[in-house]
């Protein structure tokens, strides 16, 4: 039985360039890029490389971009830090964010370390600006953090709009753009964004390495300290391998971009189209318009009595895909984006992710599993 991978906000697989691309380090380039030898100098090379060709794509200087292990610390940091060396008392955020901030901002919570406000959100998930201007103007020494597009949803906010209201009332700006980066263009010259993170897993690159956007103006403290790695801002032995790994993979998706985006936005029209005509009841969780994350498809299905084993059916006849985040099990149930927009509602959530390695035959095949493992004959 072929195997479908419809599950790439999970993660994806790795674009064979990128696998081209660390081959060299793992066979020949092994030095600690600390040393300061041969061996150290060509390692602290490819990671310098590496850095320069990320802040040449997002428009920002090489120093503002520190390597993680991942979007998740990326995040801790941004939140942690932020309330910890900037005087943050305030952060606003939303009740759909990624656990990496939002656990965060519970243990903010609990520690009393900073006063949390909980964002509205419009009914397809985008944050409410008229109540994120009616907390700015209450409250001083903030930090506003919202993801730019929702991992469970697709929904997407605009950074813009909301930057340009934390530059108006002096609070700082932090986004996920985890699901985003590598499938949207990002330029940090003109955006008015203080901290960004991202994950190299999400497109094409390899899992555990990421990294930090911070602009020059709000540096943080590390959070990893025992040594002078990452220019002092992140100590620990650097991941070389991932790191220029990373680089080449936003490479590839930026060269790409727009051709990719035109591939994967027809195979989750298709997708939707076939599924809202062809499954009686069902419909687009979050923003159903062309404006949402075109890798993510989130749909809701009626309730049948059986939704906790639709993934595991999905999965039986080939077709991998997800009931929300990776974060989460396999079931349905526990998502908290889905319980914040959709309080008691019953029925099945299903959320099929796409890559520019998905085809159209994928799509239809899937298509065509859903309905036969909601409707099956005979019944």
């Amino acid at each position: 039985m072929e195997r479908i991978y419809l599950d790439n906000a999970a993660t994806t697989q790795l674009d064979p360039e990128v696998i081209e691309a660390m081959l060299p380090y793992m066979h020949e380039v092994y030095g600690n890029p600390s040393a300061i030898h041969a061996f150290g100098r060509k390692a602290r090379a490819g990671i310098e490389q590496a850095r320069r060709m990320v802040a040449k794509l997002l428009h920002c200087a090489p120093g503002e971009i520190v390597f993680t292990s991942c979007g998740t610390e990326a995040d801790n940091m941004a939140v942690f830090g932020s309330v910890r060396d900037l005087g943050v008392k305030h952060v606003i955020t939303s009740p759909i964010e990624h656990h990496a901030v939002e656990h965060v901002a519970q243990a903010l919570e609990r520690t009393k370390e900073a006063e949390v406000h909980w964002l509205r959100l419009q009914p397809d998930g985008k944050a409410d600006l008229a109540h994120l201007e009616e907390l700015l103007k209450a409250h001083q020494n903030v930090l506003v953090s919202l993801m730019h597009a929702n991992n469970e949803l697709g929904t997407r906010n605009d950074l813009m709009a909301i930057g340009t209201l934390c530059r108006k009332y002096g609070a700082l700006f932090h986004t996920d753009t985890v699901q985003t980066m590598g499938h949207y263009r990002f330029d940090l010259e003109q955006l008015p964004i203080d901290f960004l993170t991202c994950s190299a897993h999400k497109f094409h690159g390899p899992k555990g390495v990421g990294f930090l956007y911070m602009r020059s103006s709000s540096v943080l403290r590390p959070m990893i300290v025992g040594g002078a790695q990452e220019r002092n801002m992140r100590a620990g032995t650097e991941n070389i391998i991932g790191i220029v790994a990373l680089a080449k993979a936003m490479e590839v998706a930026y060269r790409d971009l727009d051709e990719h985006q035109r591939h994967i936005q027809a195979l989750k029209d298709r997708m939707r189209e076939r599924i809202l005509a062809n499954i009686p009841g069902s419909s687009v969780n979050g923003d159903p318009s062309p404006d949402s994350l075109y890798t993510v498809l989130n749909i809701h299905l009626p309730d049948d009595g059986k939704a906790e084993m639709l993934i595991y059916n999905m999965d039986i006849e080939g077709i991998a895909c997800s009931g929300g985040s990776a974060c989460s099990s396999g079931s349905n149930k526990g998502s908290h984006v889905i319980d914040a927009l959709y309080p008691g509602r019953m029925g099945a959530n299903i959320r099929f992710s796409f890559s520019k390695f998905n085809t159209e035959a994928d799509v239809d095949r899937a298509a065509e599993v859903l309905e036969k493992v909601v409707m099956p004959v005979g019944v």
